[in-house]
């Protein structure tokens, strides 16, 4: 009998592929810039290779929503993200430049499998009644990511070059195929029209009372018919239009579920402010702690609270809503990017203390949301688009600050406390969905008979 897949499994697996990530980002930067010397050059790898994951991850997540095995599927991006950041490494300063950030975007579409794509698999793995504590431990994952993997970047490339810092996160990323390769298979699900489309309303039964008129046969299939027709051109255009329908679905999901506006926004907002404050690090480092290379140990402080932080949420995982951590955590970034501006040193460390405490138990309130309202059929697809959105107000937020910075640190962190500020209005602009719903179905943290809708209030 086949072992039952484990949640260490999971999260070993988890955090393995996302500490590669995490160290793959500021290893490309040091490599870049070792290779080409040029800034320039070594960001705009970054930005290539983060940018992306707003188109691979709709389509990512559809294909995942879509496999039988989609652990299997779930490998094979984690290889084409590993063979992509090995190939940007072997063309830096050997092909041109313009063709090593088409092969950063190309690598970059496989991205939100790390994130996104690897969480939506988290209830086939853990039951419903486990599923809020295995979110904080999943969420654990990112924040001890985060912490190790530009640790290990720096500290690879101080001990053997900025090079082999790619390569070891090549390897990390690949030792995680195994944990991706065994997840489990997708149990049968029989879709019905309302859990698809999110609809309000039951679908209409059949009426047995109804039958024909004598007379009126039915009528008799064509023998061969569907041999003729299966693999032509109208199957492949059909399943082409489902695979469309089933990309729009997923954004449909998200617009369309007011809970999940609300923390796919929120969520978002906060994310362009996360971006905002880490372009102002290494020069917060330089002109607050004496180094740039010491805005690192900053980010550390913020990862290690994280991570205690969600520790601490996942041992009390129904204490708070999780729509009051997301509007909360924002607020409490917002005025730790404010304090941050005041350029003395130890307020700076408790700033990032406590931004670290917000974003970890926000980030593991965001999967319970997630998991709560999206449907079997399109989880896939809500957890990348979230995820590829998320990446992209990241870019954005420090695409955004690093100019202003440069001009202005003290404005630019008050910028980005004011864009985490908004964050919190912008999660109560989207009206809480109050409407009675007429079908049940069981929830997935165990609280059997009430829509995903319905329970929004109530955990």
């Amino acid at each position: 009998m086949r072992k039952r897949y484990s949640l260490r499994r999971y999260l070993v697996g988890a955090v393995v592929a996302r500490a590669g990530d995490e160290m793959a980002g500021p290893a490309l930067m040091l490599a870049g810039f070792a290779v080409a010397g040029s800034s320039v050059e070594a960001s705009s790898l970054l930005a290539g290779i983060t940018l992306s994951a707003a188109v691979g991850g709709p389509l990512l997540g559809a294909l995942l929503d879509r496999a039988a095995q989609p652990g299997r599927l779930l490998a094979g991006a984690l290889v084409l993200y590993a063979a992509g950041l090995g190939a940007i490494l072997a063309g830096i300063g050997r092909l041109p430049f313009a063709v090593t950030v088409l092969i950063a975007a190309v690598t970059g579409l496989a991205g939100p499998a790390l994130s996104g794509g690897w969480t939506a698999q988290l209830p086939g793995v853990v039951p419903g009644d486990r599923l809020p504590r295995a979110n904080a431990l999943d969420a654990m994952t990112f924040s001890a990511a985060a912490l190790t993997g530009p640790a290990l970047a720096g500290g690879v490339a101080e001990a053997a070059g900025a090079p082999w810092a790619v390569v070891a996160s090549v390897m990390l990323v690949a030792l995680a195929l195994p944990a991706a390769w065994t997840l489990p298979a997708r149990p049968p699900v029989r879709p019905t029209r309302a859990r698809e489309e999110g609809a309000a309303w039951p679908v209409r039964p059949a009426r047995p009372d109804v039958v024909k008129p004598p007379g009126h046969p039915a009528r008799e299939r064509q023998p061969g018919r569907s041999a003729r027709t299966r693999g032509g051109r109208g199957d492949r255009g059909t399943r082409t239009a489902s695979m469309a329908g089933d990309l729009l679905a997923g954004v449909r999901i998200i617009v369309a579920r007011p809970a999940l506006a609300r923390a796919t926004l929120a969520s978002t907002v906060s994310c362009v402010a996360q971006g905002m404050l880490t372009a102002c690090v290494p020069l917060l480092g330089e002109r607050v702690l004496g180094g740039a290379g010491r805005g690192a140990a900053l980010l550390s402080c913020a990862a290690v609270s994280a991570l205690l932080a969600t520790a601490v949420l996942a041992r009390f995982p129904r204490a708070l809503a999780p729509g009051t951590v997301i509007w909360a955590g924002a607020l409490v970034q917002a005025a730790a990017l404010a304090s941050a501006a005041t350029g003395s040193p130890l307020v700076l460390v408790v700033a990032f203390l406590a931004t670290g405490c917000a974003e970890g138990p926000q980030l593991a309130a965001l999967f319970t949301v997630r998991h709560r309202e999206a449907p079997e059929r399109l989880r896939g697809q809500v957890f990348t688009t979230g995820a590829s959105v998320k990446i992209t107000g990241f870019a954005v937020g420090a695409a955004t600050a690093g100019p202003l910075a440069t001009r202005s640190l003290p404005a630019a962190l008050l910028l980005a406390a004011a864009v985490a500020a908004a964050a919190a209005p912008a999660y109560f602009a989207i009206r809480a969905d109050r409407r009675p719903h007429l079908r049940t179905e069981p929830h997935p943290t165990g609280s059997p008979g009430c829509r995903p809708t319905d329970c929004s209030d109530r955990y």
